[in-house]
């Protein structure tokens, strides 16, 4: 065996007696290749799992589903592992575990993934503790972390998951599938955005199930009507809006619900779409509140909005509806209805929904 795996074999066979049987994601993508790769070289009975998540019968061919889904049958029968096609058009992601440990039927003890992140368990639960609850941690690899997308995820989730690249660098997955000859997925291009999509643009997707309803871009300054779009839901905080005849470029500010109508601002620099106050509902802590937040009221941590965005220095304090959030230095294009995520010495704490963000306040504060 390549000296490549042997860290990993050990840890492996610290937790085997405990855990047998593995259910991996198998996406058709080097990450979860790799992930299959170490968990069968390390002894564990795994089972592959090919997520379906939208009816791209409805999509008309545009769906990358069916080679996908060739790549990973190609992994799988490389490796000898057994690979299951299954349906989840409307799970969401912590439904997925629970329907896999309990309804599949295929005897699994754990659950493993080929995302960037990892766990206070380790990450082939080789320091499992069912006395203790979960963290969930960053990888080593930061620049692709993927922990944003995990700060939702449950304790009874999180406790039976496993990250077997959570210690590996991107480079150094690609170089692991390249030696073990899992050359079509290799070199393979990381998938981007909404699979589903496929290469059309998110505006004329979308359309296709919400209607249609024309409204104003209206300029903040002057109030002045700078052009008509056709939906509020096409256009998202802080987006260029390509208005022609105009000799700045025009920005989201806000979307009015009542008119219809999307407030804009001139130029990417206005400070109306550049904030560093925001309240948020319910948090949801994926081990247990902080404990900063419990005893002193003030939990100083890091904040992020979008996964591709540097951490910001941020305190928090409890409200009434949720979390007081104020930024050390100010974002852009902050926008209710997205998550900020909360990270501290490299633990994903959770998240919770921004409901409101503070615009152009000149905030003096005693925390």
């Amino acid at each position: 065996m390549q000296k490549l795996f042997l860290p990993y074999v050990f840890e492996l066979n610290k937790c085997a007696k405990m855990f047998k049987k593995v259910a991996l994601g198998i996406s058709g993508g080097v990450d979860s290749a790799v992930a299959a790769l170490l968990l069968k070289r390390a002894g564990y009975l795994v089972e592959g799992v090919f997520m379906r998540n939208w009816d791209s019968n409805y999509e008309a061919g545009f769906c990358s589903d069916e080679k996908d889904f060739e790549d990973a049958t190609f992994v799988c029968r490389k490796l000898d592992i057994p690979l299951h096609r299954v349906y989840f058009i409307k799970e969401y992601w912590n439904e997925v575990f629970t329907v896999l440990l309990n309804e599949n039927n295929l005897g699994i003890d754990v659950i493993a993934t080929g995302h960037y992140a990892n766990t206070s368990f380790g990450p082939f639960l080789d320091k499992y503790n069912e006395n203790e609850g979960v963290r969930l941690l960053q990888p080593k690899d930061k620049f692709k972390d993927q922990t944003f997308f995990l700060s939702q995820i449950k304790q009874f989730s999180l406790r039976r998951c496993m990250f077997p690249i959570a210690n590996l660098m991107k480079s150094q997955v690609r170089e692991i599938a390249k030696k073990e000859g899992l050359i079509n997925v290799a070199n393979k291009k990381d998938s981007t955005g909404i699979c589903f999509i496929g290469k059309r643009r998110f505006q004329h997707f979308i359309e296709e199930y919400i209607e249609t309803r024309k409204g104003n871009f209206i300029d903040i300054d002057t109030g002045q009507v700078v052009g008509e779009h056709s939906g509020l839901h096409k256009w998202t905080v802080g987006q260029r809006c390509c208005l022609a005849n105009w000799k700045n470029a025009y920005f989201i500010f806000k979307k009015d619900l009542d008119t219809n109508d999307i407030y804009v601002v001139a130029g990417t620099k206005h400070p109306a779409i550049w904030n560093n106050l925001c309240f948020t509902g319910t948090p949801h802590w994926i081990h247990s509140e902080p404990i900063e937040l419990t005893q002193n009221n003030v939990l100083k941590c890091c904040f992020r909005f979008q996964h591709t965005k540097p951490l910001v220095a941020c305190r928090i304090v409890n409200n009434s509806q949720g979390l007081t959030i104020l930024l050390d230095n100010n974002v852009r294009a902050l926008t209710e209805g997205q998550y900020a995520v909360l990270y501290k010495n490299g633990e994903c704490l959770g998240s919770a929904k921004i409901k409101e963000v503070c615009r152009n306040l000149d905030f003096q504060t005693e925390f």
